[in-house]
């Protein structure tokens, strides 16, 4: 991308800077009233430290210099590059240009995956022609990418909003969707779809790992698991496996016998804590918890009650 005299001259010293200097007051990171969103002011050079990625993240330093370093390979970015990391990445910072007169700022900008994903649909469905392509697979965990005008005046606008409590609520949702509806354009796109689609994904198993919890007292089948996160009975199998290790009715067995085990040492009976977790048959929760735990539910609540006695009367003897 060619800079010109025009745009270097909105970016150093535009209304951007001045808007994150008013936010950024203080050394360090500043959490505005905005989720997902952390300005960042610093006066002196910050020498390489380990930090993560919660989710996919716009990060923008519109005053300043600063290094990524994810593995082997280092990535700069500055007031013409911008940078886009997917959720759990580890990497190394550091912040090469910052002093007390041109002090080093920025922020991070996280960017929820159902959003992303609602933006790319109404995009394929509004201009098929334009945008219906499959995002080929990131080669890279990180990609920097030049500023262009479009993406700046975006931001500008979604931080000017922020500035009011009813512009925050009516405008900078409309602001950030634009914001994202930029990187969909970007070379960005690929590693956007892909972080989204694993944070659903994950968050589906999340979810259903919720629902388990919740209603284990009753009988849950795989169908009623991935109904209750709006997923096909098959591909909600398949994910379950892929990111726990084993099929969702083990892992809910597990559960169930887990729990079970908590309420005997809490007090409860064998058929009071076979029922409390959604067995029927007080024989089955037997043989299952013996299977599970290598003796029976009224022996292994004996065994660690005698043992909780124990330890409570060595700690009194102190």
């Amino acid at each position: 991308m060619t800079v010109t005299p025009q745009f270097e001259e909105l970016v150093r010293a535009g209304e951007i800077i001045s808007l994150i200097a008013r936010q950024a007051v203080n050394e360090g990171p500043t959490h505005p009233d905005w989720p997902g969103l952390t300005f960042y002011r610093f006066t002196q050079l910050v020498t390489p430290h380990w930090n993560e990625v919660g989710s996919v993240s716009l990060c923008m330093v519109l005053q300043g210099r600063k290094r990524v370093r994810v593995g082997s390979v280092d990535y700069f970015y500055d007031p013409f590059h911008y940078l886009v990391m997917k959720r759990g990445l580890r990497f190394q910072a550091e912040i090469l240009q910052a002093s007390l007169e041109r002090p080093f700022l920025s922020f991070v900008l996280q960017v929820q995956p159902d959003l992303v994903t609602e933006v790319y649909d109404e995009m394929n469905r509004l201009v098929p022609e334009l945008f219906n392509i499959e995002p080929s697979p990131p080669v890279s965990d990180v990609y920097v990418t030049a500023l262009d005008q479009p993406l700046v005046s975006t931001v500008q606008r979604f931080l000017l909003a922020l500035d009011s409590v009813s512009e925050r609520k009516m405008l900078a949702p409309m602001y950030l969707r634009e914001i994202v509806y930029r990187l969909l354009w970007s070379e960005q796109r690929t590693l956007l779809l892909e972080s989204a689609a694993r944070e659903v994904q994950g968050n589906a198993i999340s979810a259903a790992i919720s629902f388990m919890r919740q209603e284990m007292q009753r009988p849950l089948s795989v169908r009623d698991l991935a109904r209750a996160v709006n997923m096909s009975e098959s591909g909600f199998a398949h994910l379950f496996k892929a990111t726990t290790g084993m099929p969702p009715l083990q892992f809910l067995k597990q559960l169930r016998l887990e729990h079970a085990s908590k309420l005997l040492l809490c007090g409860s009976n064998v058929s009071e804590a076979a029922d409390k977790v959604g067995y029927t048959s007080q024989s089955h929760f037997i043989a299952e918890f013996k299977r599970y735990f290598g003796e029976s539910p009224k022996a292994y609540a004996q065994r660690l009650r005698k043992l909780q006695a124990t330890v409570k009367d060595t700690h009194s003897s102190f």
